[in-house]
């Protein structure tokens, strides 16, 4: 009799055991570090700013001309530039760390900068965005190295001043193509304007203000007014990630990629407005087995995987996963940035090498935005 009772009972115990095991130990392992990401811990940001500073070094040695693709210029410019954030914020927060990251900082920004970074836009226009400054076309991809310059510009004291120059006339057009603008949106690319594009001027805009004190409030204050008023998804909290530059036209749903990297550059402008597009993330946030993600597009839209969003399963998108990390760390709102970091860990495969660490799955652009991402306060507005 006794036998049968207890295997009456171990079936239901294994099981409920094997549920627990798969509820605790996955979460356990990619979160074990998430906590010690989110206080900064210094050996952490280090191995990662290493591996970019590796990553620099050997692209200089290894750099090719202009690429022919325009996503593959795109994210080489991005590389650069989310390193140079990363390493900026990095002097923001460690003072003492400045003599062996700003001018790092500097080195990444300049490249961004660089001809052959900027060439699929110039293909793209017909025209080199700092060749046609007097212009009106939009050109606002290379907001994503000015934003670099201004943050290298604020914490390297030995910034070159004939490249200061270019970055003061670079921001003064964008400052007078934005403020001409109904709708607070310019061009990226002929026909072509995003909201996160323009999120990414707007910073750029504001950190040139804080690194030469510069008053730009008037533009800044425009932009902010417009992106609540034609940029924003009221019903989701969600940035549409294409519309039209002259009326505000949707060509695009709200989607959760766009809002991601939005919020962190408008924490660079305008807190309340950071804190609103973030809420908008966390609004459509889901869980499952203690691991987070974003889904990519609003309650009512449907879509695809692009280059934007990257992979989009079942509904959540790797890209806005990950950029909610950024206010999830600044806000200091550690429930959310534990469920997002675990499973950027999961499919991101964390690797430490010497001194150095890194995210495989990523590459050097996944590791880029995982430095500035994880990293993220020190720039927010107050």
């Amino acid at each position: 009799m006794l036998p049968k009772i207890r295997q009456r009972w171990l079936r239901p115990i294994g099981l409920l055991a094997s549920l627990m095991t798969l509820y605790l130990v996955p979460s356990w392992y990619c979160g074990r570090d998430a906590q010690a990401w989110f206080n900064g811990d210094p050996g952490l940001q280090r191995a990662l700013a290493e591996e970019q500073i590796h990553f620099e070094e050997k692209d200089d040695r290894h750099r090719v001309g202009p690429t022919q693709n325009r996503f593959s210029g795109e994210w080489a410019l991005v590389t650069h530039q989310m390193t140079a954030l990363g390493l900026a914020q990095l002097c923001l927060a460690h003072p003492d760390w400045s003599a062996r990251y700003a001018p790092w900082a500097t080195r990444a920004a300049l490249k961004s900068m660089s001809p052959e970074m900027r060439d699929f836009g110039t293909r793209a226009w017909n025209e080199d965005a700092l060749s046609s400054l007097a212009g009106s076309h939009g050109h606002a991809y290379l907001a994503y190295a000015a934003l670099a310059i201004g943050m290298a510009r604020l914490v390297d004291s030995a910034f070159p001043v004939r490249e200061g120059r270019q970055h003061d006339a670079l921001i003064a057009a964008y400052e007078r193509r934005l403020l001409a603008s109904p709708t607070g949106l310019i061009e990226t690319y002929p026909g072509e304007a995003y909201p996160t594009d323009v999120a990414a001027v707007a910073a750029a805009i504001a950190v040139h203000g804080r690194a030469t004190k510069a008053d730009h409030r008037k533009v800044l204050d425009h932009w902010v007014r417009q992106v609540r008023r034609v940029q924003l998804d009221p019903q989701s909290g969600l940035i549409i990630q294409r519309l039209s530059a002259k009326d505000g036209k949707r060509h695009d749903a709200p989607r959760g990629s766009g809002t991601g990297l939005a919020a962190y550059f408008a924490g660079f402008v305008d807190r309340p407005l950071f804190v609103q597009l973030a809420d908008g993330l966390w609004q459509n946030e889901t869980a499952l087995l203690r691991f987070g993600a974003i889904r990519e597009y609003a309650k009512g839209y449907s879509g695809d995987g692009d280059t934007d969003s990257g992979l989009v399963l079942f509904g959540v998108s790797v890209a806005a996963t990950g950029f909610a990390l950024a206010p999830s760390h600044a806000l200091r709102r550690l429930h959310e940035f534990e469920l997002l970091y675990r499973t950027t860990e999961l499919f991101g495969i964390r690797i430490q090498q010497d001194a150095r660490t890194r995210f495989a799955t990523g590459g050097p652009i996944g590791n880029a935005l995982m430095l500035a991402l994880l990293t993220s306060g020190p720039e927010v507005v107050e």
